[in-house]
């Protein structure tokens, strides 16, 4: 377990390999915090590792190998973590293919898209609690997308959140998950009010996109994206977001809000914020979770 005269800060990052959650790790790293950088894939893991730790100049950044969309991999990955306390944990892996025209399904058999943004993210906090609740003042950060503007009426499915018995669209998966995230902040942030962790979700604008992750896109889909990046931010600019919302001490107290990427509050829709609603939503959620 970790060294009592250990005073530096924790933070967990899931995603950190790429786009805005490499460029938060750094941030948070400059910060003067040990960052562990959450990744599915060694490999890539390994390159964004050195990534880090060069551009931050700092050497307290280490790899956690995690796989957000298996339940047992989350499991395997907190078992193999040595620190007894966390202070930060920010949910930023994502899984949003969006040349996707078929569900894909994990190793639990649940449809990727739930599975990775929102069931993972309800099972590593879960776990994590306890360790959180060692910080002076621990802090969980969940991301959602400002794509659910244009979507006020949007619902999470209680009957089917996976598309098993209606027709799969990834971007419709993945709102639905985006929108189960913010109403997981609400409830969270309630059921932990007496403690001293906070509970925050950051509303994610449009950012650039390194298309070449995403290799099966059609080239009218490439367009698309090219004229979106015009009016994109850097993951850079969005990055600064999550570090103020994890490092940042006028969010000591503060929680419960969802934040755009002017770290200034911004309200959900009705449905995310009806009470009945989040309950049903969390109640379905926690059938899923072994």
């Amino acid at each position: 377990m970790d060294n009592k005269k250990t005073v530096k800060k924790i933070c967990l990052i899931t995603g950190a390999n790429a786009g805005i959650g490499k460029a938060a790790a750094i941030q948070i790293a400059q910060k003067g915090y040990r960052v562990i950088a959450g990744c599915r894939n060694k490999e890539r893991g390994e390159t964004a590792l050195a990534e880090i730790k060069q551009q931050s100049k700092s050497d307290d950044v280490e790899l956690m190998i995690i796989d957000m969309a298996s339940q047992k991999s989350i499991r395997a990955a907190v078992d193999a973590l040595t620190y007894s306390r966390l202070d930060v944990l920010i949910h930023n892996a994502a899984d949003f293919d969006i040349s996707r025209k078929n569900p894909v399904y994990s190793s639990d058999k649940i449809e990727t898209v739930w599975a990775t943004n929102h069931l993972g993210p309800v099972l590593l906090t879960d776990i994590l609690i306890d360790r959180l609740k060692k910080s002076e003042q621990g802090r969980v950060i969940t991301i959602a997308s400002k794509g659910l503007v244009v979507h006020p009426f949007l619902k999470v499915s209680i009957d089917d959140p996976e598309f098993k018995n209606r027709r799969f669209s990834v971007q419709k998966a993945y709102y639905q998950s985006k929108i189960a995230q913010v109403m997981y902040t609400y409830w969270l942030a309630e059921k932990l009010k007496d403690t001293g962790i906070t509970v925050n979700c950051i509303r994610v604008t449009n950012v650039k996109l390194d298309l070449s992750r995403y290799p099966n896109l059609s080239e009218a889909q490439k367009k698309v994206y090219s004229v979106k990046s015009k009016s994109s931010i850097t993951p850079e600019e969005m990055a600064r977001t999550y570090t103020y919302l994890a490092t940042s001490p006028e969010m000591n107290t503060v929680t419960g809000k969802y934040f755009d990427e002017k770290n200034k509050t911004v309200s959900s829709s009705a449905y995310s914020r009806d009470d009945k609603k989040i309950a049903a939503v969390m109640d379905m959620t926690k059938k899923y979770l072994k």
